[in-house]
């Protein structure tokens, strides 16, 4: 069974009308432990700059627009151009940002990562959940680094080796199948960060023993109805009722928790 198949048959529902778009968001970041992790980065990075200062910001690989929905609305300061490869993405975001009202605050534009055609230099680089989608990592981290102001943060957030792309046990299959990689080691994404010329500041796992249960049970075992019958997605609702408050408290856990280790890396870097 593949993920993103039926990722993409929940975004084209969303994205049908804009409070539905609003609605899927915000359902993004409550179920997504990685959200949770990312927008807490977010908001630290944003701290650290001075509030009349415009912060520029490179959503690299954006996707639905997520992230950038969430800096261009909470971060007054922010300018962000937003990118990715798939064009069919890029023009439903841009449609929807301009109908919000942001479309002042975040342009979007085609850009394959490992050749990079933006001068930059931009403030702040988030990649989340990108880069084990692409081979040639290394080229994308010279990148960051050309186009990375002196001083300024990269933050990669991506799946570990350690389960991170659900690879069946029984199986060399993975439950995310567009993935060219299981996942990174965290000491390994450090040591490329480095050869790029980018110098890490916080490193930790995500997904730890509470994280990867709130992912088998708010995404996992959801997704997996939903590729049998679309019809799961009526009685959805009803299936949540019980498990959203369990699956909070385990995601709130995480975010809270030291993990030794996870199916999860987050990675701020700076140059």
């Amino acid at each position: 069974m593949d993920y993103d198949p039926i990722k993409d048959y929940l975004g084209r529902f969303f994205n049908s009308s804009p409070f539905l778009q609003r609605t899927f968001f915000r359902l993004l970041d409550l179920f997504f432990l990685r959200a949770w992790h990312v927008k807490k980065e977010l908001k630290a990075i944003f701290g650290k700059f001075d509030s009349k200062q415009t912060v520029r910001v490179l959503d690299a690989g954006t996707g639905f627009g997520q992230y950038s929905y969430f800096m261009a609305r909470s971060f007054p300061s922010s300018q962000i151009l937003a990118v990715d490869i798939k064009e069919d993405y890029l023009d439903t975001a841009k449609t929807f940002f301009s109908k919000e009202g942001l479309d002042d605050k975040t342009t979007f534009a085609f850009e394959d990562l490992t050749d990079l055609q933006t001068p930059g230099p931009f403030d702040v680089i988030l990649s989340v959940d990108v880069m084990e989608h692409i081979e040639d990592d290394r080229a994308v981290f010279r990148n960051f680094e050309k186009v990375l102001q002196k001083g300024g943060y990269v933050i990669i957030n991506t799946p570990s080796d350690l389960g991170g792309s659900d690879v069946q046990e029984d199986s060399d299959e993975s439950f995310i199948g567009e993935h060219v990689r299981d996942g990174y080691n965290l000491d390994e994404l450090k040591a490329k960060l480095n050869d790029a010329g980018l110098r890490t500041v916080l490193a930790k796992y995500t997904y730890g023993r509470y994280g990867s249960l709130a992912w088998r049970f708010l995404i996992k075992y959801p997704m997996k109805m939903l590729s049998s019958s679309k019809a799961f997605l009526l009685i959805l609702p009803l299936y949540y009722i019980p498990v959203l408050p369990f699956g909070m408290v385990l995601n709130a856990l995480d975010v809270r928790t030291e993990n030794k280790q996870g199916t999860g890396v987050l990675v701020v870097a700076s140059k």
